[in-house]
C-alpha cells in the first residue's frame, strides 16, 4: 500500500499520505471511484463540501505568508486581515457562499479563531472528541472538526468522508504533513484520534 501511495495521487491529483492505510483517498487511487458516504438531509453542508472542494489547490501567495488574493477574501469574510492564520476563515467563507445561494443567514460563529468558534457556537451541533474517538459512526460529513494545538491555537476543517478510524477532510492554511500552519487548501486524510476537541455539525 505504500509503494502505491508513494507512486500514485488521489482522485484529485494531489499526492497520498504514505501511512500504508487504504482509506477513501487510497481507494480512489486504486479504483477510480471513492467510497459513498451516508449524509444526513443537511442542503448547507452540502453545498458548503461543494464550494470547499472547489478551493483545493489554492495556495498562498508568497508561500507561508498568510497573504494571498484568495486567502484576503477568506479572512475578509470574518474581519480580519491578511497576513493572519485562516483555517477557520476558510470553513466561515465556504459555509458564506453556501448560505447566500440557498438564501439563508450563515449560522456559523463569524471568527477566525477556532477555538472561539467551538465556545461560542449555540446553533451548530456538538459532538465532543472522546464520544467521535469511541463510535466514528457519530461523526456526519459536512461537520467542522476543530483541534485545539493549546496556548490559544487551533485549526479546523471539513468533514468529507469517514471511513474507519480515518476522515477525509479539506482544510486550510495546511498542507500535506497536515500542519495548521502551511501554504495552502488541501483534501486531506486524518485519523480520527488526531481531532482533540470535537466537531460541530450545523444543519
Amino acid at each position: 500500500v505504500i509503494a502505491f501511495q508513494n507512486n500514485y495521487c488521489d482522485l484529485n491529483g494531489l499526492p497520498l499520505q504514505l501511512d500504508g492505510k487504504v482509506g477513501p483517498l487510497t481507494w480512489g487511487g486504486l479504483f477510480g471511484h471513492t467510497l459513498k458516504q451516508s449524509f444526513d438531509d443537511s442542503p448547507l453542508t452540502r453545498e458548503a463540501i461543494k464550494i470547499a472542494h472547489d478551493e483545493i489547490g489554492i495556495k498562498e501567495d508568497p508561500p507561508h505568508s498568510n497573504c494571498g488574493p484568495r486567502i484576503k477574501e477568506y479572512l475578509h469574510s470574518v474581519g480580519l486581515p491578511e497576513p493572519n492564520s485562516w483555517c477557520a476563515a476558510l470553513i466561515y467563507w465556504c459555509f458564506e457562499q453556501a448560505a447566500s445561494k440557498q438564501n439563508r443567514v450563515n449560522p456559523l460563529v463569524k471568527t477566525g479563531g477556532c477555538l472561539e468558534h467551538w465556545h461560542k457556537n449555540r446553533i451548530g451541533e456538538k459532538l465532543d472528541a472522546a464520544h467521535a474517538i469511541a463510535n466514528p459512526l457519530l461523526v456526519k460529513p459536512g461537520s467542522i472538526f476543530i483541534i485545539n494545538r493549546g496556548a490559544g491555537k487551533g485549526h479546523t476543517g471539513i468533514v468529507t468522508g469517514i471511513f474507519d478510524d480515518y476522515l477525509t477532510t479539506i482544510e486550510g492554511n495546511t498542507n500535506n504533513q497536515h500542519s495548521a500552519e502551511g501554504e495552502g487548501v488541501f483534501q486531506l486524510q486524518r485519523r480520527i484520534s488526531t481531532v482533540n476537541l470535537g466537531y460541530i455539525f450545523y444543519n
